[in-house]
């Protein structure tokens, strides 16, 4: 018994296998977590592209009523990529590119940071309710800065949800802003109203 020991203790077969077993299922995991940032990006770039060439799309005279196809060719393009994905697409009006997530002037009298107790505001979507965000819903028109928002949902493709807890969804989400052409002037009028 007592030789035996001396020759374990320099005997190195099998080591190898005990090396990579200890070692296997962190590269797996690893592995699993690139290809799957790696799908997600692939899949944010396609989105990307397709929203600036739909953008591109929407900003010539007469897009109002290509809205629906424009918005079919990006859900294809995505499909292509990711056939579960769900898509849905905002487009938000705004007379310059400086008024984009802008809030709707008001005149604060109270000084309470709110607009409120009847106090004057600049309905600039004419909506006739002061909004946060002082873009119209739509398309808009011509010189119109047009903010084109689509979100893509999909399952995770690859199984890390069972082992890290991350969701078992993706959702992504691309934004784009063009002007559009001057195809004709506009007549826009800023009302004002009063706070609630």
């Amino acid at each position: 018994m007592r030789s035996l020991l001396p020759r374990l203790k320099h005997d190195s077969r099998g080591a190898a296998m005990v090396e990579f077993a200890l070692i296997a299922p962190v590269l797996v995991f690893s592995l699993i977590g690139l290809f799957d940032l790696s799908y997600n990006i692939y899949a944010g770039s396609m989105l990307q592209g397709a929203i600036q060439q739909a953008a591109r799309e929407s900003t010539i005279e007469g897009a109002a009523g290509t809205q629906a196809a424009i918005d079919a060719r990006v859900t294809e393009i995505v499909q292509t990529i990711v056939p579960s994905a769900t898509l849905t697409f905002t487009r938000t009006a705004y007379t310059d590119f400086a008024d984009i997530s802008r809030p709707e002037d008001f005149t604060d009298s109270d000084t309470d940071g709110v607009c409120n107790n009847g106090e004057p505001f600049e309905d600039a979507n004419g909506n006739g309710l002061w909004d946060s965000d002082r873009g119209s819903v739509g398309m808009g028109g011509a010189r119109d800065a047009v903010l084109y928002t689509v979100t893509s949902t999909y399952d995770r493709q690859f199984p890390l949800n069972n082992f890290i807890g991350v969701s078992d969804q993706v959702t992504l989400q691309a934004r784009t802003v063009l002007r559009n052409q001057p195809f004709g002037m506009q007549d826009r009028e800023i009302t004002v109203e009063s706070c609630s």
